[in-house]
């Protein structure tokens, strides 16, 4: 804490939290839309159309809404980052089981921006967010496993 300023520092733990937040509530509105069957508050301009990317055959896999795959993994990052300090398997194993969960979701987001750009040639703010944010994530993921990893070896 900067007692001059009184100012608490964020930490990289508490930057991944405030992320998986993030990606909570847009892949919640998301899946909410698809359980509801409910049109997206969009941007109807430009290449902007979330109802063509929101119903596209990309929008499943294997009949599961991407949506609920996205909920799901940020669901499990948080829970794993909530307990990898009180359980020992995570607390060995968390960072790198968090890193290897998010190096695939990370590959699949940057597969589905690419459907969006070149095959569907439509995008959604709501799915590019979640894109970005998750980019974001992993990113604070990938430095996390990087710092521990050299940090194992001094």
């Amino acid at each position: 804490m900067n007692s001059a300023r009184g100012h608490k520092r964020i930490t990289l733990r508490g930057m991944q939290f405030l992320l998986v937040l993030i990606g909570l509530i847009i892949a919640g509105y998301l899946s909410y839309l698809k359980l509801a069957a409910a049109p997206a508050a969009c941007v109807d301009a430009g290449p902007f159309d979330c109802n063509v990317v929101l119903n596209s055959q990309y929008s499943e896999l294997a009949g599961l809404p991407i949506a609920y795959l996205g909920l799901g993994v940020y669901a499990l990052i948080g829970l794993v980052m909530l307990f990898e300090r009180r359980l020992s398997f995570l607390e060995q194993y968390g960072s790198l089981l968090i890193f290897g969960i998010g190096l695939f979701a990370w590959l699949f987001s940057m597969w589905l921006v690419y459907v969006q750009f070149f095959l569907l040639e439509a995008l959604c703010p709501w799915c590019l967010s979640h894109e970005a944010n998750f980019t974001l994530l992993f990113l604070t993921i990938a430095w996390r496993v990087y710092r521990e990893t050299f940090a194992a070896e001094v």
